[in-house]
């Protein structure tokens, strides 16, 4: 495909994008690493090696992004890792 063919998106489709939220997990003193990572796994549909990643980078730099989608496909996942006492946003 040529440049002159390549097709870019409108501004419709990125003014779309405003709209995707990312959930946020804080890190805490409280809750093992083995934990967060089976809870990142069940609860976010991470594989383990993603999972182990978010917890590390929420442990060393305070939070770390999990899962981004729209406010209504995270807010049951935010539902049930706050269920199970984990520190999570909706950003």
């Amino acid at each position: 495909m040529s440049v002159q063919e390549k097709k870019f998106p409108d501004i419709k489709e990125i003014t779309q994008d405003e709209d995707v939220k990312k959930l946020i997990l804080w890190n805490d003193d409280v809750n093992s690493f083995d934990f967060v990572i089976e809870s990142l796994v069940e609860v976010c549909g991470h594989d383990y090696m993603q999972a182990e990643t978010c917890a590390l980078i929420a442990h060393f730099k305070g939070k770390c992004p999990v899962k981004s989608g729209s406010f209504d496909e995270l807010k049951p996942i935010y539902t049930e890792m706050t269920n199970r006492k984990l520190t999570v946003e909706i950003n």
